[in-house]
Protein backbone atom coordinates (compact mmCIF):
# COMPACT_ATOMS: atom_id res chain seq x y z
CA UNK A 1 0.00 0.00 0.00
CA UNK A 2 2.86 2.20 1.12
CA UNK A 3 3.68 2.74 -2.97
CA UNK A 4 0.24 3.48 -3.73
CA UNK A 5 0.74 7.03 -1.46
CA UNK A 6 3.41 7.84 -3.93
CA UNK A 7 1.21 7.16 -6.71
CA UNK A 8 0.61 10.71 -7.95
CA UNK A 9 -2.69 9.61 -10.25
CA UNK A 10 -4.00 7.88 -6.80
CA UNK A 11 -3.28 10.20 -4.59
CA UNK A 12 -4.85 12.67 -6.84
CA UNK A 13 -7.87 10.48 -7.35
CA UNK A 14 -7.88 9.93 -3.64
CA UNK A 15 -8.20 13.94 -3.17
CA UNK A 16 -10.25 14.84 -5.46
CA UNK A 17 -12.70 12.36 -3.79
CA UNK A 18 -12.17 14.11 -0.47
CA UNK A 19 -9.27 16.67 0.65
CA UNK A 20 -9.08 15.17 4.18
CA UNK A 21 -7.32 12.30 2.31
CA UNK A 22 -4.04 13.66 1.64
CA UNK A 23 -2.95 12.96 5.64
CA UNK A 24 -2.44 9.24 4.19
CA UNK A 25 -0.12 10.33 1.09
CA UNK A 26 3.72 10.12 0.95
CA UNK A 27 5.82 13.26 2.45
CA UNK A 28 6.86 13.30 -1.63
CA UNK A 29 2.73 13.87 -2.55
CA UNK A 30 2.48 16.01 0.53
CA UNK A 31 4.85 18.34 -1.24
CA UNK A 32 2.99 17.97 -4.62
CA UNK A 33 1.58 21.43 -5.62
CA UNK A 34 -0.88 20.00 -7.68
CA UNK A 35 -1.87 17.09 -5.27
CA UNK A 36 -2.31 19.51 -2.37
CA UNK A 37 -3.78 22.24 -4.84
CA UNK A 38 -7.05 19.27 -5.31
CA UNK A 39 -6.90 18.57 -2.06
CA UNK A 40 -6.92 22.19 -0.56
CA UNK A 41 -9.78 22.91 -3.48
CA UNK A 42 -11.92 20.30 -2.20
CA UNK A 43 -11.43 20.57 1.29
CA UNK A 44 -9.46 23.92 2.63
CA UNK A 45 -8.63 22.70 6.45
CA UNK A 46 -6.88 19.53 4.49
CA UNK A 47 -3.84 22.47 4.42
CA UNK A 48 -3.24 20.91 7.44
CA UNK A 49 -1.72 18.17 6.36
CA UNK A 50 0.60 19.29 3.16
CA UNK A 51 3.91 19.80 3.51
CA UNK A 52 5.49 23.03 5.17
CA UNK A 53 6.87 24.47 1.51
CA UNK A 54 3.33 23.91 0.71
CA UNK A 55 1.90 25.73 3.71
CA UNK A 56 3.97 28.61 2.57
CA UNK A 57 3.18 28.68 -1.07
CA UNK A 58 0.46 31.80 -1.96
CA UNK A 59 -1.06 29.80 -4.26
CA UNK A 60 -2.19 26.91 -2.40
CA UNK A 61 -3.12 29.15 0.99
CA UNK A 62 -4.85 30.99 -1.18
CA UNK A 63 -7.20 28.54 -2.64
CA UNK A 64 -7.60 27.34 0.84
CA UNK A 65 -8.61 29.86 2.44
CA UNK A 66 -11.07 30.35 -0.79
CA UNK A 67 -12.73 26.93 -0.01
CA UNK A 68 -12.60 27.89 4.01
CA UNK A 69 -11.47 30.85 5.58
CA UNK A 70 -10.23 28.67 9.18
CA UNK A 71 -7.93 26.94 6.99
CA UNK A 72 -5.27 30.15 7.57
CA UNK A 73 -4.80 28.29 10.93
CA UNK A 74 -2.77 25.93 8.85
CA UNK A 75 -0.82 28.36 6.78
CA UNK A 76 2.76 29.00 7.47
CA UNK A 77 3.32 32.40 9.58
CA UNK A 78 4.68 34.00 6.32
CA UNK A 79 0.92 33.51 5.00
CA UNK A 80 -0.83 34.79 8.39
CA UNK A 81 0.96 38.43 7.34
CA UNK A 82 -0.27 38.06 3.65
CA UNK A 83 -2.71 40.82 3.03
CA UNK A 84 -3.96 39.27 -0.03
CA UNK A 85 -4.29 35.72 1.62
CA UNK A 86 -5.93 37.48 4.86
CA UNK A 87 -8.17 39.33 3.21
CA UNK A 88 -10.02 36.37 1.55
CA UNK A 89 -10.17 34.40 4.50
CA UNK A 90 -11.89 36.78 7.01
CA UNK A 91 -14.37 37.51 3.28
CA UNK A 92 -14.89 33.61 3.73
CA UNK A 93 -15.27 33.46 7.24
CA UNK A 94 -15.00 36.72 9.37
CA UNK A 95 -13.90 35.23 12.52
CA UNK A 96 -10.63 33.60 10.75
CA UNK A 97 -9.29 36.67 11.42
CA UNK A 98 -8.28 35.31 14.95
CA UNK A 99 -5.34 33.60 12.83
CA UNK A 100 -3.61 36.53 11.42
CA UNK A 101 -0.44 37.79 12.96
CA UNK A 102 -0.92 40.84 15.30
CA UNK A 103 0.47 43.10 12.26
CA UNK A 104 -2.53 42.09 10.01
CA UNK A 105 -5.06 42.33 13.60
CA UNK A 106 -4.11 46.29 12.72
CA UNK A 107 -4.42 46.64 9.29
CA UNK A 108 -8.02 48.68 8.38
CA UNK A 109 -8.06 46.82 5.35
CA UNK A 110 -8.30 43.22 6.96
CA UNK A 111 -10.58 44.11 9.16
CA UNK A 112 -13.00 45.79 7.56
CA UNK A 113 -13.29 43.16 4.86
CA UNK A 114 -13.52 40.47 8.40
CA UNK A 115 -15.95 43.22 10.34
CA UNK A 116 -18.33 43.58 6.90
CA UNK A 117 -18.21 39.30 6.74
CA UNK A 118 -18.89 39.09 10.74
CA UNK A 119 -19.10 42.20 12.56
CA UNK A 120 -18.36 39.67 16.00
CA UNK A 121 -14.86 39.24 14.20
CA UNK A 122 -14.06 42.35 15.82
CA UNK A 123 -13.12 40.79 18.97
CA UNK A 124 -9.91 39.48 17.12
CA UNK A 125 -8.46 42.53 16.28
CA UNK A 126 -6.29 44.91 18.04
CA UNK A 127 -7.19 47.75 20.80
CA UNK A 128 -6.48 50.29 17.74
CA UNK A 129 -9.11 48.87 15.71
CA UNK A 130 -11.47 48.14 18.22
CA UNK A 131 -11.72 52.22 18.81
CA UNK A 132 -11.66 52.98 15.32
CA UNK A 133 -14.94 54.46 14.50
CA UNK A 134 -15.32 53.80 10.90
CA UNK A 135 -14.49 49.52 11.18
CA UNK A 136 -16.97 49.30 15.05
CA UNK A 137 -19.50 51.36 12.51
CA UNK A 138 -19.01 48.61 10.11
CA UNK A 139 -18.72 45.46 12.67
CA UNK A 140 -21.99 47.12 14.73
CA UNK A 141 -24.02 47.03 11.35
CA UNK A 142 -22.74 43.42 10.85
CA UNK A 143 -24.16 42.34 13.44
CA UNK A 144 -21.76 43.12 17.03
CA UNK A 145 -23.42 43.98 19.93
CA UNK A 146 -23.34 47.14 21.53
CA UNK A 147 -22.17 45.20 24.72
CA UNK A 148 -19.06 44.17 23.05
CA UNK A 149 -17.93 47.45 21.77
CA UNK A 150 -15.28 49.36 23.70
CA UNK A 151 -16.46 52.16 26.52
CA UNK A 152 -14.92 54.30 23.64
CA UNK A 153 -17.15 53.62 21.27
CA UNK A 154 -20.17 52.95 23.68
CA UNK A 155 -20.13 56.89 24.27
CA UNK A 156 -20.11 57.57 20.24
CA UNK A 157 -23.59 58.51 19.22
CA UNK A 158 -22.69 57.97 15.79
CA UNK A 159 -21.77 54.15 16.43
CA UNK A 160 -25.04 53.78 19.01
CA UNK A 161 -27.58 55.19 16.29
CA UNK A 162 -25.55 52.66 13.98
CA UNK A 163 -26.22 49.99 16.41
CA UNK A 164 -30.15 51.12 16.90
CA UNK A 165 -30.81 51.54 13.12
CA UNK A 166 -29.86 47.96 12.58
CA UNK A 167 -32.50 46.65 15.15
CA UNK A 168 -30.80 47.21 18.49
CA UNK A 169 -33.59 46.65 20.77
CA UNK A 170 -33.85 49.22 23.39
CA UNK A 171 -32.60 46.72 26.09
CA UNK A 172 -28.80 47.19 24.01
CA UNK A 173 -29.10 50.83 25.02
CA UNK A 174 -27.92 49.69 28.57
CA UNK A 175 -24.82 48.84 27.31
CA UNK A 176 -23.71 52.48 26.23
CA UNK A 177 -22.57 55.23 28.53
CA UNK A 178 -24.15 58.07 29.15
CA UNK A 179 -25.43 60.31 26.64
CA UNK A 180 -22.20 61.77 24.47
CA UNK A 181 -22.29 66.27 26.06
CA UNK A 182 -24.37 67.85 23.73
CA UNK A 183 -26.51 65.01 22.75
CA UNK A 184 -30.32 64.06 23.19
CA UNK A 185 -31.31 60.68 22.59
CA UNK A 186 -34.56 60.27 20.25
CA UNK A 187 -37.67 60.19 22.70
CA UNK A 188 -38.62 56.61 22.83
CA UNK A 189 -42.65 55.81 21.80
Amino acid sequence: MGIMKSKENVVMAAVQENGFNLQYASEEMKSNENVVMAAVQQYGISLRYASEEMKSNERVVMAAVQQNGFSLKFASEEMKSNEKVLIAAVQRHGLSLQYASEKMKSSERVIMAAVQQNGLSLNCASEEMKNNERVVMAAVQNGLSLGLVSEAMKSNANVVTAAVQQGATIMSLKYTSKAPVGHRWPACR
